[in-house]
């Protein structure tokens, strides 16, 4: 993969093998990738988490966690509304492409899942989830633990299809990432009081850190090698989360946030050290920094408005309280879609700058 970086070939062999692994090595040659990523495989991309990366496995359940309605899918490809929280395409669908496996991520409860999509990745995501098991409660949302139960299903459904060593490789050579937090913190500790009678604030971010840790080894110990794990937000910035009628961030909510992203890479370098399942990686991916720079210097990446969601600001103005409603008619101005969620253009920018920052930890 270096010497497609350097633009030198040897022999039909290595151009054959190559030319399979073309569309990865183009992005990690775009990205300034190390010389040391030559044994590159991906397989898969599997995707864990809230309403940041599902792409619809909440459609048919009774929440009001969903998307599957306008105006939210309005810049999808054919301007469908597929339970994605925003206008167009989610991160996992940036992934997908990035590394060359497809161009969307399906979720993987769906009417319309193609068999032929299950060898290379999907999402179970969930809107509403969290890494506390109490918060995935009030949204009827898939639980962290109910999305490892799918994945489980997932592979018994992958090996019927293509046998026990193809789904062996899969999963071995897949790459998996989790994206929760975002919903324990907004929801679950600021917003209801479920669980500030029982902890103070450092103590929650404790006891989530504690869930995450325990979430990632449960699935590297079902067979995820390399996950990256993507931090919480600044969750204080969003619409919603300001205090009514300033444009300020919320400065409590960003701190918690960074307090969990600060323990969480701790765990991380401790995971990769342990090693517990040989040929391990993990990877804590920054988006509370990439996002909030986006939030800072608008002017610099085209964006006008900050601390608006083009389909409203308070926190009736997501998910299933804006069915129908209209959006703005200018969204490439906006960092947000609705009250919670970016818009496609602030994600494929905050997803872009991981790629070139993170990704060569998960190679």
């Amino acid at each position: 993969m270096a010497s497609l970086c350097r633009g030198h070939l040897s022999g039909q062999a290595l151009l054959f093998v190559q030319l399979l692994l073309l569309p990865v090595a183009l992005l990690l040659c775009a990205h300034g990738a190390p010389a040391a990523t030559g044994k590159i495989k991906i397989s898969a991309v599997f995707m864990f988490g809230d309403s940041i990366v599902d792409p619809g496995n909440n459609n048919n359940r009774l929440t009001e966690a969903k998307a599957d309605f306008p105006p939210y899918g309005q810049d999808f490809p054919g301007g469908v509304a597929t339970g994605r929280f925003s206008n167009g395409k989610v991160p996992g669908d940036m992934f997908a492409s990035g590394f060359g496996i497809k161009k969307l991520l399906p979720p993987y409860i769906g009417d319309d899942l193609q068999l032929s999509d299950l060898p290379t990745g999907v999402a179970f995501a969930s809107g509403g989830s969290g890494y506390d098991p109490l918060t995935s409660i009030p949204a009827t949302a898939t639980s962290s633990t109910g999305q490892l139960e799918l994945f489980l299903e997932y592979k018994e459904r992958l090996k019927a299809l293509v046998g026990e060593e193809e789904t062996a490789r899969v999963i071995s050579e897949g790459i998996y990432f989790t994206v929760m937090g975002s919903n324990d913190l907004a929801n679950n500790y600021f917003l209801l009081p479920l669980r500030r009678h029982q902890y103070d604030l450092p103590s929650y971010v404790n006891f989530l850190v504690s869930s995450a840790v325990n979430f990632t080894m449960k699935l590297n110990e079902m067979g995820a090698r390399r996950i990256g794990f993507i931090g919480i937000p600044p969750i204080g910035c969003c619409p919603s989360q300001k205090v009514l009628g300033s444009r300020e961030c919320e400065p409590l909510r960003n701190q918690a946030a960074q307090l969990f992203n600060t323990k969480i890479t701790k765990e991380i370098h401790r995971l990769n050290e342990e090693q517990s399942v040989p040929g391990s990686k993990f990877a804590y991916l920054d988006i509370y920094y990439n996002l909030l720079d986006l939030i800072q210097r608008p002017q610099f990446y085209g964006f006008k408005e900050v601390a608006e969601g083009c389909c409203g600001s308070t926190v009736l103005n997501a998910a299933i309280f804006i069915k129908y409603h209209h959006a703005c008619p200018n969204v490439n101005d906006y960092i947000f879609w609705d009250s919670f969620h970016p818009t496609e253009k602030a994600y494929s920018i905050v997803v872009e700058k991981l790629f070139q920052q993170n990704m060569h930890d998960l190679m």
